[in-house]
């Protein structure tokens, strides 16, 4: 994201991970760990809404880690259908982000398997924020987000996202009572709108 990101990998339950980790200015709030979108289909963690997520975790004073999936970039293994994949993300928070204060992000694909992972995780650890953007409801099933966890969670989607319909989304969000900010005229990348996207996490990270 900018010449002070670390590059580094560990070992993970399918082999290698490759990671990016940025950190705030001063004393760290904690640790965001960002999933991507889908691996066969072009997502990494050098996506552009990914590296919005992270300049926005880093602007609220959160280190942020972003990693690719299983058989994406030198991250080794294959593709797993979000099983394997939840299985990295949960490695990644246990190496990297093994204690204190944790907000998990994803986009798209990488939002489904933040979804499972935030389930997974809530009864044991300090789960602060969360943030699911452009979440994948329509192709796979989200995890339902805890009661306790609603304050502390942001949805954003894009109003004419052909990727994933808002409807979609909305069907998921609706038997929970699970607020979803709609960006108007936007797409599934928020093309044009990345600035708008990074304030919208920006604010929810600092309320």
């Amino acid at each position: 994201m900018n010449a002070q990101t670390e590059s580094l990998t560990m070992a993970g339950p399918a082999g290698r991970i490759e990671l990016a980790i940025d950190r705030p200015e001063g004393s760290s709030r904690g640790s965001a760990v960002i999933a991507h979108p889908h691996p066969l289909h072009g997502g990494t963690l050098t996506n552009k809404v990914v590296q919005t997520l992270a300049r926005a975790c880093v602007l609220a004073g959160w280190t942020a880690v972003r990693f690719n999936f299983r058989g994406v970039g030198t991250s080794e293994g294959a593709y797993d259908e979000g099983r394997g994949e939840l299985d990295d993300m949960l490695a990644v928070v246990a190496l990297h982000a093994a204690e204190g204060p944790l907000c998990l992000a994803g986009f798209s694909f990488g939002a489904f398997v933040t979804s499972h992972a935030a389930a997974h995780l809530q009864a044991t650890r300090d789960i602060q924020r969360l943030v699911l953007v452009g979440t994948a409801a329509s192709r796979f099933e989200v995890a339902h987000v805890d009661a306790e966890l609603h304050t502390r969670t942001l949805v954003v989607h894009g109003e004419q996202d052909d990727t994933v319909p808002l409807a979609s989304v909305m069907d998921w969000a609706r038997p929970q009572v699970l607020p979803v900010l709609v960006v108007p005229g936007g797409a599934h990348f928020f093309h044009g709108q990345l600035p708008l996207l990074r304030e919208l996490v920006l604010r929810h990270l600092r309320s």
